[in-house]
């Protein structure tokens, strides 16, 4: 080979182990971004995906796309005053009957994400269109749901049952609350506390 061969070929090695180097540095900060954005979510969907990175983060980033589209907005005062009533009486129910109150509890939070403008598909729909904003929040959401699968095969106790009501309360102040609003977990009430 002549200098000039050798010259071009070493060149475009260069430029290969470089666009390798760029492309990988260019994925590991995509891989980390939404690893920050969906925390537990993001190995969660790894997971639920067969390790595969790749199919994941398409995953990820589908959910990302669908919610962009969506019109997500705050509850109306009077939207807020209502599911504030009802979310009242939920709590008050729990001291006679621990079943009734979280079934009550799943269906108001549904209702709730209804009018904030989430599609009413099935739960792994609201809930994955729920990762993408709400992150921790999403946790309590599936967590109380599960238990309340467990309680509606007879499987839950009620210390289960208290826990999802406690769950459905975090993901309850966080759709009431406003854009503009801090929002503030305050403990279960007494009456679900000491049930």
């Amino acid at each position: 080979m002549q200098s000039n061969e050798l010259a071009v070929v070493a060149l475009i090695v260069v430029v290969a182990v470089a666009a390798i180097m760029i492309f990988v540095a260019m994925r590991s900060r995509r891989t980390h971004a939404l690893q920050d954005r969906f925390g537990e979510e993001y190995d969660r969907t790894l997971h639920e995906h067969g390790k595969s990175r790749v199919k994941a983060e398409a995953a990820l980033h589908e959910r990302e796309k669908r919610v962009a589209d969506l019109d997500i907005r705050p509850l109306t005062p009077e939207e807020r005053g209502t599911f504030t009533s009802e979310w009242n009486e939920v709590k008050a129910v729990f001291v006679d009957s621990p079943p009734e109150a979280v079934l009550h509890a799943d269906r108001l939070t549904a209702n709730m994400m209804a009018a904030r403008g989430y599609p009413m598909a099935d739960f792994s729909r609201r809930y994955e269109d729920l990762t993408v904003k709400h992150g921790e929040i999403a946790r309590h959401y599936r967590a109380g749901h599960d238990i309340v699968d467990r309680q509606g095969k007879g499987e839950a106790t009620t210390e289960e049952l208290r826990q999802a009501m406690k769950h459905y309360e975090m993901l309850f102040e966080d759709l009431v609350a406003d854009i503009s609003d801090t929002v503030k977990h305050r403990p279960v009430t007494r009456a679900v506390e000491h049930a």
